[in-house]
């Protein structure tokens, strides 16, 4: 029998994991099979590493957030650090083999020290590694060597703020998500400031691989002529921040279609300078990838007001119609829904209505009157609750939320945030957020996990002659979220799950509790889930790998019952999605974690990566 170079070539590349979500459209699957739960519980740790890029803000100005997602391609895993340096690895030992630091200022006031990862390319001779940094260079390192590639743009790197930031040299603009690949493009997204009205441009732009010149601009807030410029009152487009693609693209490589998760126009959580739909603020967007041609768009949240912006890569699935298989593209989102279209034609695949929801009460304000809510699946996290569900697992708690909603309103999704405190569900942070959904194409089920935190805020009058009019405020909590000082949520729990949804149903096969608060496990109550950062990946095997959760925990679920298999605490929470890869060597399949800590949501830092192999 003959075997061809392409069947080989498509074998090897199953063994690894060549994108920061396994494949290009970000399903976070894999095909390996040597870990079942059978023996998953038998895991042992192969091999840790330390990258020493670690920050609890106390020397430097900001704190780490270790979010970073391994490429593990031709028997070399690549790494990036929160401080953005890039370190190759042997996949099998964790021994270092190079390290390149772009020398970011570690004394500029980011929001985090934070990469998620880079991309791999090659045209079949040369190999490079894309990453984008904090300070917004793009750089093109050699996989082989570590060295910039000297043909690439000035000497390895092109300065990402012309074109986009001209106008705002002092405000802040760079790359914490991967970029993404079509053949010889090297598509990004951007993090950019939106705390005020007017700010860099979240323009998504493609750059040739080998020169690093731009090819193509998409503008995501529409110039004046352009599709969707009428969705802006007057000229409230021009200069606008935010809508930009923070997290991760995804691209249909055999059609040549690059899905965009764009986000909210900025400010966050006013709008009444903005007034209109506002395009292309938190849709989902298909372009043609050859050219940043728009194909279609869909608007998951009409004139944002409350920082409810597409976080998480679009996840290119296949799902069955009457016993057909479409080319699907699935978009989860802080809302907590599920948002299913044929990637082609962008017709959704499960209906979707428009519900009036309430107006605003802040004056200037006009809150677009209906929103879209999907009829199938049905919501996977929390989006309302009532004053009688407050949390009483311990008095503490109790009376501190009794106390923290005192005169407030509880509204329900997408009520605006008025001038009393008003509590809403999810909080600002989903819901889901950047770890996204994970995919099994075998059996057509989206593994996404949630945390059910809320928020509570108002809005208060600015001085006279301030930028905007109202900006919100947010109560006495940790980072305004609805829990009290421990971080403990003032509903009752679960407040953490993990669900498993049939996508040619539109039913939920399961949904478990995903994570412990250890002081109540003290006390003897029974695990309540909690706060989560990070996604899942799911394996032929027949396992949901999981760490995510502020607990210090790395997981793996049954991904038939959704059964908790197996359990390693951790040095620090691993806020990171999991890797998993075949060592060419030992021919054993490895999982590897970032384990960092930290971030927004505890003081334990860490900056171990952490790979796990059966004995």
């Amino acid at each position: 029998m003959r075997i061809s170079v392409f069947s080989i070539a498509s074998l090897l590349a199953a063994q690894e994991w060549r994108h920061y979500g396994g494949d290009a459209g970000g399903m976070k699957y894999s095909p390996l099979k040597q870990i079942t739960p059978a023996n998953v519980s038998k895991l042992k740790v192969a091999w840790e590493f330390h990258t020493g890029d670690v920050s609890d803000g106390k020397t430097l100005p900001v704190r780490s957030a270790f979010e970073a997602t391994p490429l593990a391609v031709d028997g070399v895993l690549y790494l990036t650090t929160p401080f953005n340096r890039l370190i190759a690895l042997d996949p099998e030992t964790g021994k270092q083999l190079w390290a390149f630091d772009p020398k970011i200022d570690r004394e500029r006031p980011f929001n985090l020290y934070i990469n998620r990862g880079g991309a791999y390319w090659t045209d079949g001779k040369a190999k490079r590694i894309f990453y984008g940094t904090l300070d917004a260079q793009l750089f093109s390192i050699d996989a082989t060597t570590g060295e910039p590639d000297p043909a690439f743009g000035n000497k390895g790197s092109i300065d990402l703020r012309p074109g986009v930031a001209d106008k705002f040299p002092t405000r802040g603009y760079g790359m914490t998500s991967p970029p993404s690949i079509y053949k010889n493009l090297v598509i990004c997204g951007a993090l950019a400031s939106d705390g005020e009205p007017k700010g860099p441009a979240g323009d998504v732009r493609a750059f040739d691989a080998v020169t690093g010149k731009l090819v193509w601009q998409f503008h995501t807030v529409p110039r004046a002529g352009e599709f969707g410029n009428d969705t802006w009152e007057g000229e409230s487009w021009k200069d606008r921040g935010g809508v930009n693609a923070w997290s991760i693209l995804s691209v249909d490589q055999e059609r040549g279609i690059v899905f965009l998760p764009l986000t909210s126009p900025s400010t966050d959580l006013y709008g009444g300078d903005r007034k209109g739909a506002n395009l292309f603020g938190d849709s989902l967007v298909a372009l043609d990838a050859a050219t940043g041609k728009r194909l279609w768009h869909f608007q998951t949240v009409h004139h944002n007001i409350w920082d409810y912006d597409l976080p998480a890569q679009p996840n290119v699935i296949p799902v069955m119609r009457n016993g057909k298989k479409i080319p699907a593209v699935a978009q989860i989102t802080k809302t907590g829904f599920v948002f299913l279209f044929d990637r082609v034609t962008g017709k959704p695949l499960f209906d979707i209505e428009e519900r009036k929801v309430p107006p605003s009460e802040i004056p200037g304000e006009q809150a677009w009157p209906t929103q879209p809510f999907p009829v199938k699946p049905a919501p996977f996290a929390r989006q309302s609750m009532r004053p009688d569900e407050l949390n009483d697992l311990t008095p503490e708690s109790k009376a501190f939320c009794s106390k923290l909603v005192e005169g407030a309103v509880f509204g329900e999704l997408y009520t605006p945030i008025g001038l009393k405190p008003t509590v809403l569900f999810p909080s600002t942070n989903g819901g889901a957020n950047w770890g996204g959904a994970s995919y099994d194409p075998e059996t057509y089920t989206l593994y996404v996990n949630s945390m059910e935190i809320g928020f509570i805020q108002r809005m208060t009058k600015r001085p006279a002659g301030s930028i905007i009019p109202y900006r919100s405020q947010g109560m006495q909590t940790p980072n305004s979220r609805f829990w009290d000082k421990e971080m403990i949520p003032c509903q009752r729990p679960p407040w953490g799950t993990l669900a498993a949804i049939d996508m040619n149903t539109g039913e939920y096969k399961w949904r478990s509790t995903l994570g412990v608060i250890d002081s109540l496990l003290a006390k003897g109550i029974p695990p309540t889930g909690t706060s989560n950062l990070g996604g899942s990946i799911v394996t032929a095997g027949g396992l949901v790998f999981i760490g995510a959760t502020n607990d210090g925990r790395f997981r793996a679920f049954d991904k038939k019952s959704g059964k908790e298999l197996w359990v390693h605490k951790l040095p620090a929470s691993a806020h990171a999605t999991p890797a998993t890869f075949i060592g060419k060597k030992t021919k054993k399949q490895y999982v590897v974690i970032a384990a960092g800590g930290g971030n927004k949501y505890n003081d334990t830092y860490s900056d171990t990566l952490i790979a796990f192999v059966l004995p």
